[in-house]
């Protein structure tokens, strides 16, 4: 490419770019081409299996047939998955809703939810800021989540998140309904240009807490960065000075920008419109029920489980799953039969 235009040779950043490009365009060919390939040596099968009237290889093609169907879904799935960040790391907060003790718990369960998630992805996991609740539990936490596509599958997870419960709080063992929300956004690229005005950056130093030694008692390194224009407030403490914690505060505010004007610009689109409610505070996109009895339900596609413990686990990639296909299909938000009795 670069022997094609020489210019590029100047520009390590645009040819970066493109060669990832390339290599994008290059692996979707090749996995188009196996999956072509081996979908016409099933057929060829079958036509023997059929020619020879032979159970055992009719059961080999049934076989074969399975895993093309796999392999398919799959390729289906990179096409939803197209998007201009997808294939980027991403950022993930998660702040407990009103109810105190109760949601900071909740907002807790969920901060181990998406860390148990990233490691059983191959992810790598950073806590880049967490306040912790006064009794229990959390107030606020974002996460880095750094690994190929952890957008792109992570975006579904974005909305109000309901849990139903016998509280471990109340002497009374009465049952509790907590809220928390997620949001979601991707880490953007070095090549992607925001602009940010210091004027309308508010900066805020302070100490940090949680875990880090002592270091993180004595010193004001974390940095809090209020946008006064958009009202965004991001924060890092887990560096160990305060550049390192406002260079990193800086990225996450360029990416939470980026995010906003991508969304201001798809906002007539019907995917967004249909996904646009499961973002405010009282219409959860997702409850999670552990009495009266056990269920987990995605209020956008319909998909459930009572398998509550191994979601808790980090294992809900079924609903991610299913929420990607629903978009592929133009399905979210019609296949489900309303809220969860409980």
């Amino acid at each position: 490419m670069a022997a094609e235009n020489p210019e590029l040779w100047s520009k390590p950043a645009e040819m970066q770019k493109h060669n990832k490009e390339k290599s994008n365009l290059e692996r979707a060919f090749n996995e188009w081409n196996q999956f072509s390939s081996r979908f016409a040596d099933t057929k060829v099968l079958l036509e023997m299996a059929v020619d020879g009237n032979d159970e055992g290889t009719f059961k080999e093609v049934k076989n074969e047939l399975n895993e093309v169907q796999k392999i398919g879904e799959q390729l289906e799935l990179q096409k939803v998955l197209s998007g201009e960040l997808d294939q980027n790391s991403t950022y993930l907060s998660i702040n407990s809703g009103a109810g105190g003790t109760e949601s900071c718990d909740w907002a807790e369960m969920l901060l181990r939810m998406y860390t148990r998630y990233a490691e059983k992805q191959g992810y790598k996991c950073e806590i880049l800021d967490m306040t912790e609740g006064e009794g229990a539990g959390i107030k606020s936490c974002t996460l880095l989540i750094s690994g190929e596509y952890a957008y792109g599958y992570l975006k579904a997870e974005s909305g109000v998140h309901r849990l139903v419960r016998i509280s471990p709080f109340d002497s009374n063992a009465r049952r509790h309904t907590s809220f928390a929300s997620v949001f979601v956004w991707a880490e953007v690229d070095d090549d992607i240009q925001i602009e940010v005005k210091m004027d309308d950056i508010e900066i805020e130093t302070y100490r940090s807490s949680g875990a880090g030694g002592q270091h993180v008692n004595k010193t004001d390194s974390a940095v809090r960065l209020r946008h006064k224009p958009s009202g965004i407030v991001v924060a890092s403490q887990q560096q160990r000075s305060q550049v390192q914690n406002r260079e990193k505060a800086m990225k996450m505010l360029k990416a939470a920008l980026y995010e906003k004007e991508v969304e201001k610009r798809n906002k007539e689109k019907d995917a967004l419109n249909s996904t646009k409610k499961a973002n405010e505070w009282g219409s959860q996109i997702r409850s999670y029920v552990m009495h009266p009895y056990q269920l987990v339900k995605d209020h956008r596609t319909g998909y459930s489980t009572n398998q509550v413990n191994k979601v808790m686990d980090g294992e809900f990639s079924d609903f991610v799953m299913a929420y990607l296909k629903a978009q592929i299909h133009g399905t979210l938000g019609q296949n489900t039969d309303g809220d969860v009795d409980v």
